[in-house]
């Protein structure tokens, strides 16, 4: 095989694919480069994050995400979604985070787990050296044994630098986890509501299919769809479940994902949209950013296939509008996200949030599920204030029971879009025409429903297992004894002055801050009125003393 030149120097090279596709865009339109080489059409804030990190940057001459000034992240997609041109070009991403600048296709790990074969005319190639991306420090679980006799099995796909000693691999891929245009149909029970029996299927292997074989299945194709599904669009919903050792994690994790079907069904090119907090450094090296489903899943410490099991819902379209529409949205989604105009708060601003609130900018309507229990949130407050000598954990969690479950939970939203997919399959197109415009799209352009169930890699991590789908089910998964949680600290990632445009609006305050206003004022004001009459209740009900009786 003749290799591709080592760009890590050079950096001015098209991302290698195995597609020839980067998302819904082509490869060849995007070049490689580092972030801080300050160069092409990112802002100043994104590079900023990335000047350690290898990226794809749109080439001159395509449309590209922009931004709104003095205006909220989601005000401003709604803005300049009723003002886009129906056909339209798609924008591209402000960067698509590639973490390296090489791809190695069809390899084979050879026996000794040290060195790679690559395929050349269908013949195996001369060994090449592979080497591991460091650990990072933060992350306590890494590659083993375990892992070598995994990728041994099947051929791989490889993201990583070329050195003088061989390869080092950033991200290792499973060939085989592909989703084909003929996946084998699987009927869901009819009698279950779609969001349970989505639930059944994400359930019905131990630990929620983490050592489980990989699966794709077709749920549901358009009556009269006989065509092969290759070259169409596709807009996903990647589910993670929860982490084995992180009790922070239980509720797993939620991303939007777009691509083409491939005539071989391989997936790894489409584009995830992963928002993370920009205000900590992860534990496992993972920044905000759209990045190849391959590397979000399987790089060797951001992945989240090392740290649980995946599930993929996939609607296939006719038309590649829907998944351009929100896919150049989620271009300016990140550009606010970067310039900290939206700012990552857990319990209502967080990875579920910002995709559920997009695609709702969009005009569609996506079902809520309604808060846990505002009531309880606000009786609980002070219990929680005095009990953790803490306000700011008082409002959190009253914030997570006031926050709508399908914007706050990753299963919950997964199951929720689910739904409405499935009634938009189930119901005539004349009665979703009230739909808003990304609504009526789907509507109209899906001709099926995939979906793809991923196990964890094998490694030194525990297993994860599916993710909680109720704040209730949250808490039983977390130890009631708070010395035994696995909790695993992060340093803070202060963003500098200097970065902060002038235009920043301040950050919408959170529903608990009126509860913590309401209790401040009982507790100056009421709480000492409530004692005075209850003592002197209790002084009038006393019977007179035998001194006050004689006199």
């Amino acid at each position: 095989m003749t290799r591709e030149p080592d760009i890590s120097s050079t950096h001015e090279a098209a991302p290698a694919t195995a597609t020839g596709l980067l998302g819904i865009y082509p490869a060849q339109r995007f070049r490689v480069t580092f972030g801080s080489a300050g160069s092409g059409p990112s802002i100043r804030q994104a590079l900023w994050y990335f000047r350690d990190e290898t990226i794809a940057v749109p080439m001159p001459g395509g449309p590209v995400a922009g931004f709104g000034t003095g205006v909220r992240a989601f005000d401003d997609v709604r803005a300049w979604a009723a003002t886009r041109p129906s056909a339209a070009a798609p924008d591209f991403p402000p960067l698509v985070w590639v973490a390296a600048p090489r791809v190695v296709h069809r390899a084979t790990l050879l026996e000794n787990g040290n060195d790679l074969a690559i395929a050349a005319d269908g013949r195996p190639g001369e060994p090449w050296p592979l080497r591991l991306v460091p650990k990072i420090p933060l992350n306590r679980s890494y590659y083993d044994a375990t892992s070598t006799m995994f990728f041994r099995q099947r051929t791989i796909t490889v993201r990583g630098t070329e050195s003088a000693n061989g390869f080092v691999a950033r991200t290792i891929w499973p060939d085989d986890f592909r989703l084909g245009p003929d996946a084998p149909l699987r009927a869901l029970p009819r009698k279950r509501s779609p969001a349970k029996a989505l639930r059944r299927l994400i359930r019905e292997e131990p630990r929620g299919g983490a050592a489980s074989p990989y699966a794709a299945n077709t749920l549901w194709r358009r009556e009269g769809d006989h065509g092969s599904w290759a070259g169409r669009t596709v807009l996903g919903f990647m589910l993670n479940g929860a982490q084995g050792d992180d009790d922070e994690a239980h509720g797993g994790h939620f991303a939007i994902v777009t691509g083409r079907m491939e005539a071989d069904g391989a997936i790894g090119d489409w584009l995830v949209n992963n928002f993370y907090t920009l205000d900590a450094e992860s534990e496992k090296g993972i920044i905000a950013a759209p990045v190849p489903l391959d590397n979000y899943l399987a790089d060797l410490n951001a992945g989240q296939g090392w740290y649980r099991p995946s599930y993929l819902l996939v609607a296939v379209l006719t038309e590649a509008r829907a998944a351009e529409l929100v896919q150049s949205a989620l271009g300016r989604v990140y550009n606010q996200f970067y310039r900290h105009q939206l700012t990552y708060y857990h319990a209502d601003q967080n990875c579920t949030s910002i995709s559920v609130d997009t695609l709702r900018a969009l005009g569609w309507d996506v079902p809520a599920r309604g808060a846990t229990s505002r009531v309880l949130g606000a009786l609980a407050f002070p219990l929680i204030a005095l009990k953790d000598q803490s306000i700011a954990k008082a409002r959190l969690a009253f914030d997570y029971l006031n926050t709508d479950q399908a914007r706050m939970l990753p299963a919950a939203a997964f199951e929720q879009i689910f739904a409405s997919l499935w009634t938009m399959a189930s119901v005539p197109q004349p009665r979703t025409s009230k739909s808003g415009a990304l609504g009526r799209m789907l509507a109209r352009d899906m001709i099926g429903i995939a979906w793809a169930r991923f196990p964890q890699f094998p490694s030194s991590r525990a297993l994860g297992a599916a993710p909680a789908v109720s704040t209730w089910e949250y808490h039983a998964m977390v130890p009631s004894d708070p010395a035994k949680a696995q909790i695993i600290p992060v340093p803070p990632r202060p963003f500098p002055d200097e970065l902060r445009d002038p235009d920043l609006l301040p950050p919408l305050r959170p529903a608990s801050d009126i509860v913590a206003l309401v209790w401040g004022v009982l507790s100056v004001v009421g709480i000492p009125w409530v004692v005075r009459e209850l003592w002197l209740r209790w002084r009038e009900s006393r019977p007179p003393s035998t001194a006050s009786a004689t006199r």
